[in-house]
């Protein structure tokens, strides 16, 4: 196992480049750091996005029980209280005052497909949904990755710019020394200023970009981060792009969403086809009617003063002409078919773009790593023998000084082409369907299956089922406190080991 030997004495530094060597086997620094896998259950658990998400799924979830009502009988029952205020003067048997009240039943027994196919098309948004919230989750997931890598690299460069000024304070200082005997000019001495100065400004910079990180890691995943570890490996990494984006094309889910909501599409226009068939349905009635002695008015005791009745029947309606509005339905319905088989293409087009460009920054990356692993061998053997040669006075100050700012390039692009790595790699298989809570084992328990929201509603009959007032289940952030830029206590030098 290979790590990255630092000829400095920053236990700080070397504990963070080691932390960013994929894969490495790290002590860990505390009992309270965090792992990825930590931050990203943290994240599944209590990020807002994904609660959200989730919610807006269990809302697409009931409109399969609202398309299938439509089918179902409805029983209704009507009550009415009538004060005859001023009647006929022809009338001599009409009542003052009129009570009815009585339940009604409705049957339909075809809709010309349009239930029917209202569920079919709802079914399919169901499925859509799911396979939106298992992208959201995946995005999320990305997301975190970035962001926890984020803080790894911008704490190595913190730790990098710390050493540099701590590096160049020292050899300032000699140089003023060097200065006072005679040996340097006042223009070695105003180099070394310089590159002091300057890497006190990239200093700040990196501590700015370290806070913005951190913010950036509590946002995501909803606590600070601490000590974080290495992350682990990434899991099934394809061998070549081609089966990338083989595999992309089976199980992307902003793909799958794509299809699914052609496929609603196409019984959207079924649905709208419907409008010009018949529909045909059964009814009964009961009522009860009461006219408090009224009816008859002076032989009113002929008259029964209430009554129940009682009707059932069937009726059939056939649409004639309706102006053009189931045709011009169908049109719309037609255009938005389209529409959404075309997304269906730009959706591919876009998921093939993903892969092979996140797999190309992917190898490119890890590409960088071994030639930056390589250039800073060669910087840190240059640094050495310009500080040997400039002892002798066979070298200038301001080559040590470009020295030490060679070896910091290149440490610096070290790092960052580890985060863009792993970051990059990740995005691969995001964008194939396997960033998600299901197959990063994360340690959450029982992972959310929309499926059982969905299956729930589904057999809801009863009119007055509820569920629970809705309460917000994601974390806040406001009690964190705002993050610095220190780096956490260092690890003696003892705590990472190098094979």
């Amino acid at each position: 196992m290979e790590f990255l030997i630092l000829p400095d004495r920053s236990p700080t530094l070397r504990r963070i480049a080691a932390a960013l060597l994929l894969g490495s086997a790290l002590a860990p620094a505390t009992a309270q750091a965090d792992s990825l896998r930590e931050a990203l259950a943290s994240a599944y658990e209590t990020n807002p996005s994904l609660q959200a998400a989730r919610a807006q799924q269990r809302a697409a979830d009931e409109e399969v029980p609202i398309q299938r009502a439509q089918g179902l009988p409805s029983i209704s029952a009507t009550a009415n209280h009538i004060e005859f205020v001023k009647a006929s003067p022809n009338s001599f048997t009409a009542p003052e005052r009129r009570l009815l009240a009585g339940p009604d039943l409705t049957v339909p027994i075809y809709s010309g497909g349009a239930v029917r196919n209202g569920i079919k098309a709802a079914k399919e948004r169901v499925s859509a949904g799911q396979a939106d919230l298992r992208g959201t989750e995946s995005a999320i997931f990305s997301q975190v990755v970035a962001g926890y890598m984020d803080v790894l690299r911008s704490e190595a460069l913190v730790a990098l710019s710390t050493n540099q000024v701590e590096v160049l304070t020292v050899n300032l200082q000699a140089t003023n020394d060097r200065f006072e005997i005679g040996e340097l000019t006042r223009t070695d001495v105003a180099q070394s200023q310089s590159r002091l100065a300057l890497a006190q400004g990239d200093l700040r910079n990196a501590q700015a970009n370290l806070i913005s990180a951190r913010e950036n890691y509590i946002q995501l995943v909803g606590r600070a981060p601490s000590n974080l570890e290495a992350p682990p490996p990434l899991p099934g990494l394809p061998e070549t792009v081609g089966e990338a984006v083989v595999a992309a094309l089976d199980n992307n889910p902003d793909l799958i969403a794509a299809k699914e909501r052609a496929k609603a599409a196409g019984f959207d226009s079924e649905v709208a086809g419907a409008g010009r068939l018949p529909t045909i349905g059964i009814f009964a009635g009961l009522d009860y009617t009461n006219y408090y002695g009224t009816l008859g008015g002076p032989i009113s005791s002929d008259f029964r003063q209430s009554e129940t009745t009682a009707n059932a029947g069937a009726q059939i309606t056939i649409p004639i002409f309706q102006g053009g509005l189931p045709a011009a339905r169908q049109r719309q319905a037609y255009a938005r078919e389209s529409a959404a088989l075309e997304n269906v293409i730009a959706t591919e087009r876009d998921v093939i773009a993903q892969v092979r460009a996140a797999y190309s920054s992917w190898q490119a990356a890890n590409a960088v790593i071994v030639s930056s692993e390589a250039a800073v061998s060669a910087a840190e053997l240059s640094l050495e023998g310009v500080r040997a040669e400039n002892s002798i006075g066979n070298r200038t100050i301001l080559d040590v000084l470009n020295a030490e700012q060679e070896l910091l390039s290149a440490r610096a692009q070290l790092v960052t082409a580890r985060r863009n790595a792993y970051v990059a790699g990740f995005s691969v298989l995001a964008a194939m369907g396997r960033a998600e809570a299901r197959d990063l084992n994360l340690d959450t328990g029982v992972l959310y299956d929309p499926e059982v929201n969905a299956r729930r509603v589904r057999g809801q009959l009863f009119d007055w089922q509820r569920d629970e007032e809705p309460a917000a289940q994601s974390t806040r952030t406001v009690d964190i406190p705002a993050p610095d830029a220190m780096i956490g206590p260092p690890v003696e030098s003892d705590d990472v080991t190098t094979d």
